[in-house]
């Protein structure tokens, strides 16, 4: 348990981390003056400032922060006369809301651009240096049904499916879909069995139950180890953390229309104490398996950041963005409002998933089904 927490809230800071380092490295290169860069959530336990910027290590170990000169809540920014350090016009101009629409939305962006780098940074890693585990293109028999076509051919299980009627098998679909076309008539299947090949015919029958398909057999691809070369495993990369973005956007939709239309948290919704239950289960897998957690939770907060939702990066850049087009800046009372509701709202959803977190948690239930 110990241990599970130590991971959870390690895990938790360094996203966080890597999300505001994207926002203070960004600001520091358009010369925005950045007032503190913080580990974890205040009140402050240790604080040294190395030029104008306070570095800060706070109490509560969840995440960090940046704070930016002339931000506030809203995004719009002010300056009172408590904020500036130089009275003088160069101050000013270093402020996060004096800047070009083009710098605030880049510095916005940057926290959500650093999510994805580092999945694509861990996936690429797997993909270039450990391997991936993949379908392959052998397709084996993993389980005979009692009295079935199969059984009655001689099939067994671990046999190698390598061809039907003389065609290659490469795929679990083609040998349905080949077995389905010829059903009550023999076809002919070579197969592997311990590297011996032998021949085997079989009559697919066409009344079945519908658990057991017409042969009678189980069946699923070979597993392989895929590694590619490492100038080419960063494309691969990216390509895989796009893919899982749109899997995840697709997913967040399904949890809201679920929430909307049914009342319900879907089964496989995981907040914090769902996410540091996860952890758990990852744990016990091992390291590689915690760093493919890690990738997965970037993306999640990556995605989830960058929709025009109030109160995230998204929101604020949606807010930018309509100054962009009607040419002026949006009242900072109607953004603040927004951001607030925006907040509430976000932290309502937070509460209703923690209550289903809690729920599974007291029944002894993982998040993950084990296999």
């Amino acid at each position: 348990m110990i241990i599970t927490i130590f991971v959870f809230l390690l895990i938790l800071t360094v996203l966080v981390l890597i999300h505001e380092a994207g926002h203070f490295f960004v600001a520091k290169f358009f010369k925005i003056k950045v007032e503190e860069f913080g580990v974890g959530l205040p009140p402050r336990v240790w604080g040294k400032k190395f030029g104008e910027t306070m570095y800060s290590i706070n109490l509560l170990p969840i995440g960090g922060f940046v704070k930016l000169f002339g931000e506030d809540d809203a995004g719009g920014g002010k300056i009172t006369k408590g904020d500036k350090a130089e009275d003088d016009k160069t101050d000013i101009k270093r402020a996060f809301y004096a800047r070009p629409i083009w710098q605030r939305a880049t510095v916005i962006v940057a926290g959500v651009f650093m999510n994805f780098v580092l999945a694509v940074a861990i996936i690429t890693y797997f993909f270039g240096v450990v391997g991936v585990s993949v379908p392959g293109d052998k397709i084996t028999i993993t389980n005979i049904v009692d009295k079935s076509p199969a059984q009655v051919a001689g099939l067994q299980k671990n046999d190698i499916v390598e061809n039907i009627n003389g065609q290659k098998i490469t795929s679990a679909s083609q040998l349905i879909s080949i077995t389905r076309e010829h059903l009550g008539e023999g076809i002919e299947l070579k197969i592997d069995r311990s590297g011996q090949e032998q021949i085997i015919e079989v009559t697919p029958r066409k009344d079945f139950p519908k658990d057991e398909g017409p042969m009678g057999v189980s069946i699923s691809p070979n597993i392989v180890t895929q590694k590619y070369p490492l100038w080419q495993a960063p494309f691969v990369g990216v390509m895989e953390s796009l893919k899982n973005s749109w899997l995840i956007l697709a997913g967040l939709y399904g949890v809201v229309s679920q929430l909307v239309l049914h009342a319900q948290v879907p089964r496989d919704v995981a907040g914090p104490v769902g996410i540091a239950q996860l952890t758990g289960q990852f744990v016990d897998l091992g390291p590689l398996a915690v760093l493919s957690f890690v990738s997965l939770l970037s993306l999640n907060l990556a995605v989830l950041n960058v929709l025009p939702i109030p109160a995230l990066d998204g929101g604020r850049l949606f807010f930018i963005f309509i100054e962009a087009v009607v040419g002026k800046k949006v009242s900072r009372k109607f953004e603040g409002t927004a951001h607030a509701i925006g907040m509430a709202l976000l932290l309502g959803l937070i509460a209703v998933i923690t209550v289903s977190d809690i729920i599974r948690f007291i029944s002894g239930q993982p998040v993950l089904p084990k296999q």
